[in-house]
């Protein structure tokens, strides 16, 4: 009687350093690729460490770190500030920035400006900025200066205030239709890979399986080559946002209040410093 042995899945490949090209080999081997965003120094080497392989320092820090609503008033000084911090603390991952609101929508010199000012002064790898035919001259200015350019189509959140909601995009056909042409014209310009953000499940994957670039997911479902998620929500470090593609794996809010609090009895107790925490 024969026993066939069952195949096991072949190893993945070890990568020291990620870059555009490797990238695109993780999508060729069918290798999921990580991402989550960072903002500083210290989550920056934490999230590179743990083995993350793309790092976003992404325009949501002007929610999360700053407080603002929406993405809009972040600036591109307080982009390459936060970025430098990242870049300095990580060994392994890639780093892309976002170019902020009005650094490119509407003049393609100003886009390559501010793309190379994030290269220059931040160190970073790439820049990622919103949208599809709308921005193509801005996308092949970059591209030609050498720049990895990233996309991001569906819910673009710098936008917010002409769809008037953040509910999920490209549920209709017309616009899933453009979805689709705006993926495959990215590609073509030469984006090493994009963002695809609150769309259909089904149509991210069909986006996915168009191009050989890998497209990452955010509340896109899991038929992409990848996922991002913001560190701080993921962390639940922010309670006030539970959309359904989240998943919190730490209550960190209620850790980092537990330990805030104790510092703050030992002080008025006295019971800290102790003798052995003070010269």
């Amino acid at each position: 009687m024969l026993f066939l042995k069952k195949k096991m899945p072949s190893p993945k490949k070890s990568y020291s350093r990620i870059t555009t090209k490797t990238l695109q080999e993780m999508k060729a081997n069918g290798e999921k690729i990580s991402m989550l965003t960072a903002y500083d120094y210290t989550f920056g080497g934490i999230v590179d460490k743990a083995g993350i392989d793309v790092i976003l320092v992404g325009d949501s820090a002007s929610n999360v770190m700053a407080g603002h609503e929406t993405t809009l008033p972040i600036t591109l000084d307080q982009m390459i500030y936060h970025a430098s911090g990242v870049v300095r603390s990580v060994k392994r991952a890639f780093v892309i920035v976002d170019l902020p609101f009005g650094t490119y929508q509407a003049d393609s010199k100003e886009a390559l400006r501010s793309a190379i000012r994030i290269m220059k002064e931040s160190g970073a790898h790439g820049v990622k900025l919103e949208g599809g035919l709308q921005v193509k001259e801005s996308i092949e200015r970059i591209l030609k200066a050498g720049i990895p350019v990233m996309g991001h189509l569906g819910l673009t959140p710098q936008s917010i205030y002409k769809f008037g909601t953040y509910t999920v995009r490209a549920k209709e056909e017309e616009e899933a239709v453009q979805l689709l042409k705006d993926t495959q014209m990215l590609e073509q310009l030469g984006c090493f890979g994009i963002v695809l953000e609150k769309v259909p499940s089904a149509l991210a994957g069909q986006a996915a399986q168009s191009i050989k670039v890998p497209i990452i997911g955010i509340g896109a479902g899991n038929k992409v080559d990848g996922q991002v998620l913001v560190l701080h929500d993921m962390l639940g470090m922010n309670k006030d946002f539970s959309p359904r593609f989240l998943r919190r794996y730490l209550d960190l809010n209620q850790i980092l209040q537990k330990a805030i609090s104790k510092y703050s009895r030992d002080v008025k107790s006295m019971d800290f410093p102790n003798d052995n925490e003070q010269y």
